[in-house]
């Protein structure tokens, strides 16, 4: 290894090199490259048997192997730091055998962290006051899922430049692959990669990743800077609402939905949030093949219907259109079912010849208060 180090050190100074000798030199820098990246997860701590990086079975490197961690040896400061150094939330549980028990060895210290150290094994130690750790204790923890990637830039927090919480700030991550922007959309649940570009000329720290990995975290950190990656993920646009209403008080709340009257005119409105100008609305109708189509105004549209009657009864979805950064994307509400009901007509009536009916009544009795105190006067006269 190190004459491979003293010949691509003499090829870098003199810059005289044969085929043969790229061929060795190709080598020897993939194998330097990948000695001098690790992961974002420490080498001296995990989390086994869990759901993903931030949460399982505590166990420590000793001695080129791992060893579960005795509950009794383990407390909250501890699983702060050890949160702290997978770049995990605050600790959400911590229990003895809450995930399985480890099948070598038991670590033989108890640790004495503050909660403040970076890392696990700076924290000082002490012998254990029990020279066993009985079947069920080996620590568990769950960490809380951190959110600690980030887009800027674009509008939305599906796109623009990856930034990454590291070691309490925010910071450009460098990436010049695929794999990298993949990982961040599938973090974010921003769905798939529509775009991996370099973003600007901010350098930032490197990172390599598979691209099977659930978060960035998971990936590999190179030693040098790479230029700053801006991503563009699928899900761009933000879910539009959408909504009923209408000017005669002929809509109710039923049990599938909103249910309209027949004969009076309504309105279903599309909206969404000001993250871009422009774009389209399409409203379907799952009842037929009849769509209709607004340009977006003010980030809504709105669809007047006249008169409501049972070809109106269905389903309604608003699709949210617009060309961004030079891509078409598209973002479908959630499902409007409508019911058409029965005209409440009959009730109008009956209401209606109620309140003539008691006018009448107040006439009526108005007019007979009248006569009685004019018969009442005219007796006193005489």
């Amino acid at each position: 290894m190190y004459l491979n180090i003293i010949f691509v050190f003499v090829i870098l100074v003199y810059g005289r090199c044969s085929w043969a000798d790229h061929l060795v030199l190709d080598s020897v820098v993939n194998k330097l490259i990948e000695c001098s990246t690790n992961s974002f997860s420490p080498e001296s701590v995990r989390l086994v048997n869990g759901a993903g990086l931030c949460s399982g079975r505590v166990e420590v490197k000793s001695n080129q192997s791992w060893a579960s961690v005795c509950e009794a040896d383990f407390d909250r400061q501890d699983a702060e730091v050890v949160c702290r150094e997978l770049g995990c939330g605050a600790p959400a549980a911590l229990q003895g055998g809450l995930y399985g028990e480890g099948e070598g060895q038991t670590w033989d210290k108890e640790f004495q962290c503050k909660g403040k150290e970076s890392l696990l094994l700076d924290c000082d130690t002490s012998d254990r006051k029990h020279n066993t750790c009985l079947p069920g204790n080996a620590v568990g923890l769950t960490c809380s899922e951190p959110d600690d990637v980030r887009l800027v830039g674009g509008g939305s927090r599906c796109a623009g430049g990856v930034e990454w919480y590291y070691q309490g700030e925010w910071r450009t991550v460098g990436a010049d692959d695929w794999d990298v922007a993949a990982v961040v959309c599938r973090q974010l649940g921003c769905g798939s990669t529509v775009s991996a570009l370099p973003g600007n000329t901010t350098r930032g720290v490197g990172v390599y990743c598979d691209g099977d990995e659930s978060a960035l975290r998971e990936c590999r950190r190179r030693y040098y800077l790479l230029p700053g990656l801006t991503v563009i993920c699928s899900d761009l646009l933000v879910q539009p609402d959408i909504f009923l209403t209408d000017p005669m008080g002929g809509v109710s709340r039923g049990h599938q939905g909103p249910e309209m009257f027949r004969g009076y005119n309504f309105t279903i409105t599309c909206s969404t949030q000001p993250h871009y100008p422009g774009g389209s609305f399409l409203l379907t109708f799952t009842g037929s093949n009849r769509t209709q189509t607004q340009p977006a105004v003010n980030h809504s549209a709105a669809f007047l219907f006249p008169a409501a009657d049972d070809s109106h009864q269905g389903n309604y979805i608003c699709v949210y259109d617009n060309y961004v950064f030079s891509h078409n994307f598209s973002s479908e509400s959630e499902l409007l079912s409508l019911t058409i009901t029965a005209s409440p007509l009959p009730a109008f009536i009956i209401r209606h010849v109620v309140v003539l009916l008691i006018l009448l009544t107040s006439i009526i009795t108005s007019y007979l208060y009248y006569k009685v105190k004019t018969f009442t006067q005219t007796l006193q006269v005489i």
